[in-house]
């Protein structure tokens, strides 16, 4: 049986979960909930960096991307930061929702799987 590697477990998920070769990270809010949509995306991005290189992968190896977006008509906004912060030669899947996120001043969250 393979191993799954749990990382930065709390008492209601991990925020990093590896198997198989795949990673997968949990939904990444931003914490700066006053800042616009464009801001909040950079600031998960970087979170997502961060997360990425503690699994040992990179945004390189990003295999499924899927933004929640809690106004569709900002995705805009989200998109100059996705733009500015892609590998445009490793493109991953790449999903974009609305969705009534779990606090009111959060714009954006994003999850992803990256290949390890």
């Amino acid at each position: 049986m393979s191993r799954i590697d749990r990382q930065l477990a709390d008492a209601q998920f991990s925020r990093i979960v590896a198997h198989d070769g795949v990673v997968h990270l949990a939904g990444q809010p931003a914490g700066n909930r006053d800042a616009s949509t464009r801001e909040q995306t950079a600031e998960i991005l970087a979170s997502i960096d961060r997360l990425l290189a503690q699994a040992g992968t990179d945004k390189s190896r990003l295999l499924t991307v899927v933004i929640h977006l809690a106004d569709i008509r900002e995705k805009a906004e989200m998109d100059a930061a996705w733009s500015a912060w892609a590998d445009p030669a490793n493109l991953p899947a790449r999903a974009c929702v609305e969705t009534r996120l779990n606090h009111p001043a959060s714009r954006v969250m994003i999850r992803v799987t990256a290949a390890l």
